[in-house]
């Protein structure tokens, strides 16, 4: 297929994308569509899982009137982590699935830390494991044979096939991508290991489309599915890092950092885990290497608190990032840090208040930057790379100042990311599958 496009979709938190590049990489076509808030009631959080299949069929028959459904080779899926459900053996859900930060399962948690290797990500109550060891627990368990993450089941409703996943979205899940087997840890928690699903590199070839799905949407019949991956792996594939001792800061609401080491590294106690970084590159390569990252609670959420969008925006221009401000801030929107530092009662630190708005805004940027550097610092300390450049998503991106006063403080290139897109790095994952199924 010399005309060949392959195809990201992207469920997040509030919407669904998907974009369709071409052999070089190129964006050709891109369509997003809504999705309505998931139900909330206390520590339960939950979203009937019809309405994501409903938004991807909106969403690519919006995009197959732009371009040629049948010219789609491969797709490939990314999804919010920890999004679960146990479907029966037509794939069917049996009941509304149990959202990325759904809490509900504290008892199943702190079985887990009783138990799990300390490196896993598996501890707290919002893990895939925690809320498959809650499931397992409920009246509708004796009919379940599919336990799947949000991703999985978008794939599997595509396919026509359930029962697969990827090293990063199983990982909180429990699943070791360092041995690439479930552990035997989990045995001692009485986990049904013939719900679990069979676990792939992002990336792989899984299956064909459907036949229905293929008639319904004009697909080609050999249209693959491949693996896809949780949706900050996919926005970070999608920045293009691919070297060891790259990294990514997303400046979003909070600060995630992220970086590539050649082993994992963990520290729980901050909240520092790894998980495997998909490969791009289309000549064989037997080498896993990691993305080892943690996050801090400060980030954008806390200058909303001050001033709205269009405030930071007249203000930008106003900014002096070669003169500190002195203000030793350290930005929190409420009492409490886990990365870089893991203080639960530490308190923000925001006075004193300068009388000028942009002198304020400045200090407030300054103590962020600070953040990101103490955070790299603390990846170095437990065994990351020192970075050699950071690529930056995230609203926070598009501050030029803010950008020169963190290459001021980390003396490293801060780069603006070409592509920042979730989506984007899905289509990339199942170009990938695409090469791989023709070797």
């Amino acid at each position: 297929m010399n005309d060949a496009l392959f195809l990201g979709i992207d469920l997040g938190t509030s919407g669904c994308r998907a974009m369709a590049i071409d052999e070089a990489n190129t964006l050709v076509a891109q369509y997003a569509v809504p999705l309505p808030a998931p139900g909330q009631q206390g520590k339960n959080i939950e979203q009937d899982a019809t309405i994501w299949w409903q938004a991807v069929l909106q969403l690519l028959r919006q995009l197959f009137t732009d371009i040629d459904a049948r010219r789609i080779a491969a797709i490939a899926v990314d999804a919010t982590s920890a999004t679960v459900l146990l479907c029966d053996r037509e794939g069917r859900p049996l009941h509304p699935a149990l959202m990325y930060n759904d809490a509900r399962a504290d008892e199943e948690a702190g079985r887990i830390r009783e138990t799990a290797a300390t490196e896993a990500a598996v501890t707290s109550a919002g893990s895939g494991l925690a809320k498959l060891l809650w499931l397992q627990k409920q009246d509708f368990s004796d009919r379940g044979c599919f336990f799947l993450h949000q991703a999985d089941w978008i794939a599997g409703r595509l396919s026509g096939r359930f029962g697969f996943s990827d090293f990063n979205n199983a990982l909180k899940s429990g699943y070791d991508a360092q041995a690439q087997r479930w552990p035997e840890w989990m045995d001692t928690l009485g986990v049904k290991r013939n719900w679990l699903p069979r676990i792939s590199p992002p990336g792989s070839p899984l299956a064909p489309v459907s036949v229905d799905i293929a008639q319904d949407l004009g697909l080609n019949r050999d249209c693959l599915i491949a693996a896809g991956t949780t949706d900050s792996t996919a926005a970070f594939l999608a920045t293009g890092a691919s070297q060891t001792g790259e990294a990514v800061t997303a400046l979003g609401s909070t600060l995630v950092l992220k970086i590539i080491t050649e082993q994992p590294v963990a520290a729980a106690e901050y909240g520092i885990y790894s998980q495997p970084l998909p490969e791009l590159d289309p000549t064989p390569n037997n080498r896993l290497r990691w993305l080892c990252g943690g996050a801090s609670n400060s980030g954008g959420v806390v200058l909303r608190q001050y001033f709205s969008d269009a405030q930071m925006a007249q203000m930008q221009t106003r900014l002096d990032p070669d003169t500190p401000t002195g203000l030793d801030y350290y930005p929190l929107p409420r009492r409490g840090e886990r990365f870089p530092i893991n203080d639960p009662e530490l308190s923000p630190r925001l006075t004193p208040r300068p009388e000028e708005d942009v002198l304020f805004f400045q200090g407030i940027l300054e103590g962020l930057a600070r953040i990101e550097k103490d955070g790299y610092d603390k990846l170095q300390q437990v065994g990351a790379p020192k970075p050699t450049c950071i690529y930056t998503t995230g609203g926070g991106s598009r501050n030029p100042a803010w950008r020169k006063i963190r290459e001021r403080l980390m003396q490293i290139p801060v780069l603006i990311a070409p592509q920042t897109e979730a989506a984007y790095g899905a289509a990339l994952l199942a170009k990938r599958g695409w090469y791989n199924k023709q070797r």
